[in-house]
């Protein structure tokens, strides 16, 4: 059974899951990891969730503010076990209700060129790609995307 939590960057599951997410990172981006890291520090998010399967840690993901009418998701992460059964797609949906409820009425983020699954976890669950934004424009590797949501 799979359960969903809503925590903050403190929360050890989080910094456990996103230490293996940055081991994975280090050897997808090759050289360009260190150019990436420094915009993936996790202290301070206030808006964490981390997935469960029978109290398992498996799945995380985090918004922070990216502008007055959007939030960033950031730290996407699922164990590779549990990948292609859903669960990363709960987390997403679980970020952009939080989103929602913080009265923000967009998602916005970044992935790497080099990962196909999570581009495709992405444009599945409604996401357009959007010109590189930030620190991101003329970075080869980087795709933007961004999902308007409903206002509640």
């Amino acid at each position: 059974m799979v359960s969903i939590k809503r925590t903050n960057s403190k929360d050890k599951d989080f910094v456990s899951l996103v230490a293996e997410l940055n081991a994975f990172l280090a050897i997808m981006d090759g050289r360009e990891h260190e150019f990436y890291n420094q915009f993936n520090q996790i202290e301070d998010i206030r808006h964490v969730v981390v997935a469960y399967v029978d109290e398992k840690p498996v799945s995380c993901g985090a918004i922070k503010a990216f502008d007055a009418d959007s939030m960033e998701v950031k730290r996407m992460f699922t164990l590779e076990a549990y990948r292609g059964k859903g669960i990363a797609g709960r987390v997403l949906t679980e970020l952009e209700t939080w989103t929602q409820e913080l009265a923000l009425s967009k998602c916005v983020l970044e992935t790497g060129k080099r990962l196909p699954d999570a581009i495709r976890l992405y444009t599945k669950n409604g996401y357009q790609q959007i010109p590189n934004y930030g620190q991101y424009v003329g970075m080869e590797n980087s795709v933007c995307f961004e999902k308007l949501l409903n206002k509640k």
